[in-house]
């Protein structure tokens, strides 16, 4: 077991387990590099990103691969009222507020609180305070995000936030954008999926749901039943960037409900996520334009899909979706389970 360390300096981390390979900066807890085998047992990096923690410092990064909060996703205009309190947030999406502001959890430095590189059940921890009225957000909060190789082919993310002194907003989402023939393979519109939800939270011109629970059936958003991604993608605007409500029950796996499974046919890549939150942000990289990553790869619009499970985008504004305030001393836990297999 490394040391704990409460450096300050950004850099990468790795988890290898003999079969995955992992890399992990504590700049924004971001997963840089994530290599499992194909069909054939040859190892692919399967997440956009960049060889060194430089361009994710420098702002390059459109959030590649790192856990992103106080609130993930958008806040209409960037307003919420909270036991009588209002609160004004930074507009760095405008009209809204995006990931947490300025300065979100993903522009941090988090402290490494335990690093087992190898071996059985390879792991990292990290921790980030936040402070009082950090962003414009109430009250300080410990945040602890653990990276876990459960098995040969499979990590575990477990995120957990304790509000320190006052009631607060907290959603926190993992922002990897997958390609699973490759991170330098091209666009993933003939990557299959199927989503475990059966209504999405439409939205409005700038991307806030209305308030509405709308059903898939018959729509471009039914993900159902699997689905090639470009299918129906010229029929929603500049792609998906949308919330599903994961309502349909399937098993079960280590108290999780099935979010999704993303499947590339040549390498026969299959990712299975499973989680405990209400939603996932099903996201087409609509918004990636020429970002030179790793080896030189560039990477274009539909490069990756994002699978972000979260609480619902400005929930903390519409009082039918599920709650996201948690409240001072309780505890938030948000857990994802990202299985490969081939």
């Amino acid at each position: 077991m490394a040391d704990q360390s409460k450096n300050n300096t950004p850099e990468i981390f790795e988890l290898n387990n003999g079969s995955m390979h992992v890399k992990i900066s504590n700049y924004g807890a971001t997963i840089t590099s994530l290599s499992v085998p194909d069909k054939n047992g040859k190892l692919a990096d399967i997440v956009l990103g960049f060889d060194s923690v430089d361009p994710y410092v420098k702002g390059l990064a459109p959030y590649f691969g790192c856990i992103v909060g106080r609130v993930a996703n958008r806040i209409k205009e960037g307003k919420f009222s909270l036991n009588g309190v209002d609160y004004t947030l930074p507009i760095n999406k405008p009209p809204n507020s995006l990931h947490g502001g300025n300065k979100g959890f993903d522009k941090k430095i988090w402290d490494v609180a335990g690093h087992k590189k190898d071996g059985d059940k390879p792991f990292i921890i990290f921790k980030y305070h936040s402070a009082d009225g950090e962003e414009g957000y109430p009250g300080a909060v410990a945040v602890t995000a653990t990276y876990t190789l459960t098995s040969a082919t499979t990590m575990r993310l477990d995120m957990e936030a304790v509000p320190q002194n006052k009631d607060t907003p907290i959603s926190l989402a993992q922002h990897t954008y997958w390609n699973l023939a490759g991170h330098d393979s091209g666009n993933i519109l003939d990557h299959k999926i199927q989503i475990w939800g059966s209504h999405v939270t439409p939205v409005d011109q700038f991307t806030v749901p209305t308030g509405e629970i709308l059903p898939v059936k018959g729509t471009p958003f039914d993900f159902t039943e699997e689905k090639r991604i470009g299918e129906s993608i010229g029929e929603v605007g500049l792609g998906y960037d949308h919330n599903y409500v994961l309502d349909c029950p399937d098993q079960e796996k280590e108290g999780l409900k099935h979010a999704a499974k993303l499947r590339d046919g040549g390498s026969s890549r299959v990712l299975d996520l499973w989680t405990n939150a209400p939603g996932v942000q099903f996201y087409t990289g609509n918004y990636v334009n020429g970002v030179v990553g790793k080896g030189n790869a560039v990477y274009g619009k539909h490069a990756g899909v994002c699978l972000e499970t979260q609480g619902f985008p400005n929930a903390i504004n519409q009082l039918n979706f599920p709650s996201v305030v948690v409240k001072a001393g309780e505890k938030y836990k948000h857990t994802m389970l990202f299985e490969f297999s081939a």
